[in-house]
Parts: C-alpha cells; sequence; structure tokens
C-alpha cells in the first residue's frame, strides 16, 4: 500500500481533490474516487483533479478531471483555476500563463497578480453534433435553443459545448428554480447521449445574471466554471446580455466575470478566484 499525496482546493466552493500524477505514481482507474468523494466518510470533493505530462508539444501539462461518481469528463472551468495555482505553487513549472491539454481541447490559464486566475476557455460551439445533441429534425439541429419534453412539462434550453456540454435555462427568479428536479431529468435526457450539464439562469440585463449549476455526475455545486462560461455566451447569443464589458455571473460559491464578444473567432475569457484548503495523504 502506498502513500498519495493530495491537496484539497476550492473555487469559489466548487471543491477538488487534485492529484500530481507526474512525481506519483496514480491510476485513476484503480482509485476509489467515489468513496473519497463522500463528504461524510472521504475526503470530500466535486470532482478529483489530476495533473499529467503532456502528451503534445504545444502544451505544458496535461490536465484529467474526474466527477465524484468516477466518471471522466471533458473540462472544468473552475479546476482549471485550481490547476494553475496548483503547479505554480508546487513547482511543477514557473509560468505565470500555461497551456494545458485536456479532453476538450487546449486551454489556457494565466495567474494574475491579485491572486486570481484567468483562463482561456476557447471558442464556444453550437452545432447539435458537437454539444452532443440528438436534434428531432433537421430545423432543431439548425437552432441552439431545444423544446425539451421533460415528464409532462415542455423546457427551452440553449445549448453550448465549452469544452464539455451545456443546456442553460432561463427562469425568472434564481431561489425559486427547479434545479435538482428538472436537472436530474434533462442532465439524463434521451437527447443528451453523453448527458449535459445544467445551468439555470436569472438575467439582469445588460451585464449580470444569477446561475446555479446541476452538474452531470455530481449534481449541483456551488460553482460551475465552464457553466458561468456557457450561460453568459447563451445570454449575449440571446440578446439579453451585452457583450461590450464583462458579465458579473452570481453563484451560490461567489461571482466570477466572464468575457466574450459575439463573433465566431472570439475566445471566452474567465476569471475568478482560487483557494487551497489543505494538503493531505491518504493510503492508496
Amino acid at each position: 500500500m502506498n502513500r498519495l499525496k493530495f491537496t484539497k482546493m476550492h473555487g469559489l466552493g466548487n471543491d477538488f481533490m487534485v492529484i500530481d500524477g507526474i512525481n506519483q505514481n496514480f491510476n485513476p482507474h484503480e482509485a476509489p474516487i467515489c468513496a473519497w468523494s463522500q463528504r461524510h466518510t472521504g475526503i470530500g470533493f466535486d470532482q478529483l483533479l489530476l495533473i499529467e505530462s503532456a502528451q503534445t508539444p504545444k502544451a505544458d501539462f496535461r490536465y484529467r478531471i474526474f466527477n465524484a461518481d468516477g466518471s471522466e469528463v471533458e473540462q472544468c472551468g473552475n479546476g482549471a483555476r485550481c490547476f494553475a495555482r496548483f503547479v505554480y505553487d508546487k513547482g511543477l513549472t514557473k509560468k505565470h500563463q500555461i497551456v494545458v491539454e485536456t479532453a476538450g481541447g487546449l486551454i489556457v490559464p494565466c495567474l494574475n497578480n491579485d491572486g486570481s486566475v484567468t483562463v482561456d476557455m476557447g471558442i464556444p460551439l453550437f452545432a447539435s453534433e458537437q454539444i452532443p445533441y440528438a436534434a428531432i429534425d433537421a430545423k432543431d439541429a439548425e437552432r441552439i435553443t431545444h423544446q425539451l419534453v421533460v415528464g409532462v412539462e415542455s423546457v427551452s434550453v440553449t445549448c453550448v459545448n465549452m469544452g464539455n456540454p451545456h443546456a442553460v435555462m432561463l427562469v425568472q427568479d434564481i431561489n425559486q428554480a427547479p434545479v435538482h428536479r428538472l436537472g436530474a431529468l434533462i442532465e439524463t435526457h434521451a437527447q443528451f447521449p453523453q448527458r449535459v450539464n445544467v445551468g439555470f439562469m436569472q438575467v439582469l440585463p445588460p451585464s449580470h445574471i444569477y446561475l446555479r449549476v446541476f452538474e452531470r455526475g455530481v449534481g449541483e455545486t456551488q460553482a460551475c466554471g465552464t457553466g458561468a462560461c456557457a450561460a453568459v455566451v447563451a445570454g449575449i447569443s440571446l440578446g439579453l446580455l451585452a457583450d461590450d464589458k464583462p458579465v458579473k455571473v452570481d453563484l451560490p460559491g461567489g461571482q466570477l466575470s466572464i468575457s466574450w464578444q459575439q463573433r465566431p473567432d472570439a475566445h471566452v475569457m474567465m476569471t475568478g478566484p482560487v483557494q487551497t484548503v489543505f494538503d493531505g495523504e491518504i493510503n492508496y
């Protein structure tokens, strides 16, 4: 049995077990991730983040994300900020701007002087096959907003891929939003073959939103970076938000700042805080 070193971190309450897989041996497929994620009997976290050596020459590191249920996913915005702070604080790099390889493509986190981290989250994708979303017909496939039959009701969701799939739903009152009921039903809806993260967004025009996110394989979290990016992109695309200045995104865990201009080649920029909670070791 080996002792595995890890660090507990969070971004606005979205919390992570972060593991250096470069300087110690770790096989995520043999690890009891689900047991470790339990808050009463384990370490407690939303996702496990694994740092590995890059597999492409353009990247400084490879970054892998595992949900609390053990499933591997493509991207995590709050995790990306924690990743950048971890590799710098642990001496794995001296760079303030880092190119990171993920299953959802390359991202570029940048450490700011005030302690926050800005991440270039790339270009949002809207095509049904890019979400992926199983359209009911050709017209449905051309839209970014779709009608879903969920139980006995029909709901409207705007779909955006931010390295992982998101369905964003507009609500009038974020405190009354049916996050747990509809989130669970939409996450596993048959028209999302890889499941989907579900955002519930209340818009305060021109540049402020409230957001709650039901994350795929986790449930509702305190914050979701890719969810915040997807919600802002959806709001701007629908003409509900302005794109001439950063949008404030208030999540249960705190606030993120998201910038995106409505152009085909425009990248989404996310800025927010990072906090290290503790370092630990566990038998593995």
